[in-house]
C-alpha cells in the first residue's frame, strides 16, 4: 500500500519572507515601512489614472458614434 504524506510541502515567497524578517527586526513604524506604504498608495493611484483614462476614451468613442448619422447614396 502507498503511504500518504502527512505533511504538505509549503513554499514561501522569498520576498515575503524578507519583508517579514524586516518587520520583526525594525517593526512597522520604521521609515522603511512608511515609504513602502506610500509606494503602494502611489502605485494604486497610477492604476486608477490608467482606468480613468480608458473610461474617458470609451465615453468619447461612444459619443462620437452617437453624433454620426447615415446618409443615403444613390447608386446608378
Amino acid at each position: 500500500m502507498v503511504e500518504k504524506k502527512s505533511k504538505e510541502e509549503a513554499f514561501d515567497c522569498p520576498v515575503g519572507a524578507f519583508f517579514k524578517e524586516l518587520n520583526g527586526v525594525f517593526g512597522k513604524r520604521s521609515q522603511f515601512f512608511d515609504h513602502m506604504t506610500q509606494s503602494k498608495v502611489e502605485f494604486l493611484k497610477g492604476i486608477r489614472s490608467l482606468v480613468d483614462e480608458r473610461i474617458e476614451n470609451l465615453e468619447k468613442k461612444r459619443s462620437t458614434r452617437a453624433g454620426k448619422k447615415m446618409t443615403n447614396i444613390k447608386v446608378e
